[in-house]
């Protein structure tokens, strides 16, 4: 059996995301990269970076994450396109894997708010006197849920809120209540 492939080293780029509520499916929005706008390593994404990529592998293509491990997929992107602001994503949390359903529950407490993107440089030009390097075209092979964002200004901009759900504790309550109910009925109408 031959060795397993690994996959290409890729360089990374993070934003933080908003990701304090979500909805009951694990759908949320926001941006994955910010034109124009400098991350902490000088790495600088100009519009029309994405084009390409996106177009040849379609949203479906490109996987989503957990802190960059492709180990962890933890769910699929539903859209991903280039508008003027920077790549605005919409993905779906697989709530039926474990991680999917802990990154669920960690953005609707706001303790997980980073998005990163991994990806090959095709086209870049270095600015040796500022040390910004403006990346023009990008090879882009997964959207990560991340800790620590390189990109601050970069949020999600829409996260549907959870829907009203009642706890199983909840349930077995209204239950035990409807049954005492019923019992003590019951017993007065002897």
């Amino acid at each position: 059996m031959p060795p397993p492939i690994a996959p290409p080293l890729l360089e990374t780029k993070v934003a933080a995301a908003d990701l304090s509520g979500i909805d009951g499916e694990g759908t949320f929005s926001g941006y994955a990269s910010l034109f124009g706008v400098a991350d902490l390593s000088g790495g600088l994404v100009m519009p029309g970076a994405f084009l390409r990529s996106v177009a040849a592998r379609r949203a479906s293509g490109i996987r989503m994450l957990y802190q960059h491990d492709p180990a962890e997929p933890i769910g699929v992107w539903l859209d991903i396109r280039e508008d003027q602001r920077g790549l605005f994503v919409r993905g779906r949390l697989t709530l039926d894997v474990a991680r999917g359903r802990e990154v669920a529950s960690l953005m609707r407490a706001g303790a997980l708010d980073g998005l990163s993107i991994g990806f090959k440089t095709v086209k870049a030009r270095a600015e040796r006197a500022n040390g910004i390097r403006r990346l023009t075209e990008i090879d882009l092979w997964e959207i990560s849920v991340v800790t620590f964002p390189m990109q601050p200004e970069a949020r999600v901009s829409a996260v549907k809120a959870r829907p009203a759900s009642r706890s199983l504790a909840a349930q077995m309550r209204r239950a035990a209540l409807s049954l005492n109910g019923t019992t003590s009925s019951k017993r007065t109408s002897k």
